[in-house]
């Protein structure tokens, strides 16, 4: 059995700020029908969408230009069993409004990946959900 005050869900402005001190989480999307999961760095933005930079020929932006995903990140420690989860889920949309894009290069993320062109991929943050668990032991 597990303590009572362990497993804590977290409110969208809590997850919002966890989200902001990690640099890399990861997409899930579909991809031919199946799917899909890719690790990526990322930045909020200051409406709280999560951004992306990618390549304007990557097969992540023809999978998720304009559908629902979900973008999740975390932090974990093996040792004290705790940590902590935040799912956004929302609409994948490429920004493609040159002034937005200017904008993007200056204050979003930067690709850890070389690129010769940046695209941009923004998920609006309709649906924010987190949980925490704290330094959770099993019952002996």
């Amino acid at each position: 059995m597990f303590q009572n005050d362990v497993f804590r869900a977290l409110d969208r402005q809590e997850c919002l700020r966890l989200l902001a001190g990690v640099p890399v989480g990861r997409v899930i999307y579909t991809r031919q029908a199946l799917p899909a999961v890719l690790p990526v760095n990322f930045s909020l933005d200051t409406d709280a969408s999560v951004l992306l930079a990618t390549s304007p020929g990557s097969d992540l932006v023809r999978a998720v230009d304009g559908t629902v995903v979900a973008f999740e990140a975390d932090e974990f420690h093996a040792e004290t069993r705790s940590g902590w989860s935040v799912i956004v889920t929302g609409r994948a949309t490429v920004v493609t409004g040159p002034d937005e894009h200017e904008r993007l290069v200056r204050t979003g993320p930067a690709s850890w990946m070389p690129l010769r062109e940046t695209v941009f991929v923004r998920i609006g943050a309709e649906m924010v959900t987190g949980r925490e668990l704290r330094g959770a032991t099993a019952g002996r």
